[in-house]
């Protein structure tokens, strides 16, 4: 019986990868202002834009996600066949940590991202699984949970231009059929949120998104990779570098003809941009 299971598992990553040969048309890569992880639950403007992208994209072989909420020392891949959901907050209603998305994993696809990668030795991840900086995105673009999907670490002890190079060795995976989305956000400063007046505006917050926005239409992105550089307002906007980076993956994937679009471009709670990405 142990054998017919192996035979069978060993036949199933076959053929997945047989299906991961290049294609015509290179899949986009996206990078997903995420927020708040209610908005796995809540129907609103923000999750009405991830689902609407799923209309004019070609269904997926399978999704790779580098998440601001899974940092680590050196870099992973998960390689399980089965992630579990992480309910990895606190303080948010039974409703929410009671949500699981069960899509399945995929070592094939880990194994070969891995290979890809000729910067850092990639180490396969047997215990993570699906933070909410993935799952609570990627419920609302496909509630089926029948796509493969595996997630990418960051290198907390890397700086910016060392993931953005890192970022450009993976574009052979978009060829394949493979939805890279980077979640984060590109403007997030928890300590400044505006309990008080939601709706309000920070100037420095609306100076850093629009500086961003123009850099990525320009396609000038060594500023975006010196940040730090950016003067007040990008140091307001990123305290700390985790939710800024998974941009950094997707910028590293543009190719000179990819397109860019952005997408839920809104500031919500004065201090978090839900500002979304199109690359291709």
């Amino acid at each position: 019986m142990l054998g017919l299971f192996a035979l069978t598992s060993l036949r199933s990553l076959k053929q997945f990868s047989d299906g991961l040969e290049p294609q015509e048309n290179k899949m986009p890569a996206l990078f997903m202002g995420h927020g708040s992880p209610m908005n796995a639950l809540e129907d609103n403007e923000f999750t009405l834009g991830w689902q609407s992208l799923t209309k004019n994209l070609p269904k997926p072989k399978a999704i790779l996600c580098v998440s601001a909420h899974w940092e680590t020392r050196g870099t992973y891949v998960t390689a399980m066949e089965k992630p579990k959901t992480i309910h990895d907050f606190g303080g948010f209603p039974p409703e929410l940590h009671a949500v699981q998305y069960p899509a399945p994993g995929s070592p094939e696809l880990a194994k070969q991202t891995a290979g890809l990668i000729k910067k850092t030795e990639v180490g396969l991840d047997y215990e993570w699984g699906f933070d909410h900086g993935s799952w609570s995105v990627v419920k609302r673009m496909y509630p089926n949970a029948d796509i493969p999907m595996i997630q990418m670490s960051l290198d907390h002890y890397k700086d910016a231009r060392w993931h953005y190079e890192l970022a450009r060795e993976l574009g052979e995976l978009r060829k394949k059929g493979i939805l890279i989305i980077g979640s984060g956000n590109m403007v997030h400063n928890l300590r400044m949120l505006n309990w008080q007046n939601p709706g309000d505006k920070y100037d420095w917050a609306e100076e850093a998104n629009t500086t961003f926005k123009s850099l990525i239409e320009k396609g000038d992105h060594q500023p975006l990779i010196n940040y730090t550089a950016l003067g007040k307002p990008a140091a307001l906007a990123i305290p700390t570098p985790e939710h800024y980076l998974p941009l950094l993956y997707v910028l590293g994937l543009k190719e000179e003809k990819d397109s860019v679009r952005f997408f839920n471009d809104k500031t919500v709670m004065g201090s978090i941009a839900m500002t979304s990405v199109q690359i291709g």
